[in-house]
């Protein structure tokens, strides 16, 4: 059984920073592939990063050099430092994870286990 909790969400003005966080809890030892994805109004789901569990990270485009994807020691915590951000950043931010392997880091397909999101508002 695996749970994820978002938090760390909130608003903030262009230009600003954000550090969302994801705690994640399971009952087996598996590694997880874990990774954020967004969703604004009207929009598809989005990858924004990903790490695999062997620790390769993938951004998107629109993020590379203003996102940073880590996680804790102990790889229960996934964390997201959001720098430099636009008012086009602004969507509901979830965290997903899954088991091993995944082929495609930011296609939202390849996660089964989803946090409940944590709002971004990025104002200008």
């Amino acid at each position: 059984h695996v749970q994820l909790v978002e938090s760390g969400g909130g608003s903030v003005q262009a230009g600003g920073s954000l550090r969302l966080s994801c705690a994640l809890s399971k009952s087996t030892s598996s590694s997880y592939s874990m990774a954020w994805f967004r969703q604004a109004p009207g929009k598809e789901r989005e990858g924004v990063a990903a790490i695999d569990i062997g620790d390769f990270i993938t951004y998107a485009d629109s993020v590379k050099g203003r996102f940073t994807i880590s996680q804790g020691s102990d790889k229960t915590t996934l964390y997201l430092q959001m720098n430099s951000l636009k008012p086009e950043d602004t969507a509901m931010y979830y965290c997903a994870a899954a088991s091993g392997w995944v082929g495609y880091p930011t296609d939202p397909h390849e996660y089964i286990y989803w946090g409940q999101g944590t709002q971004v508002t990025v104002s200008s």
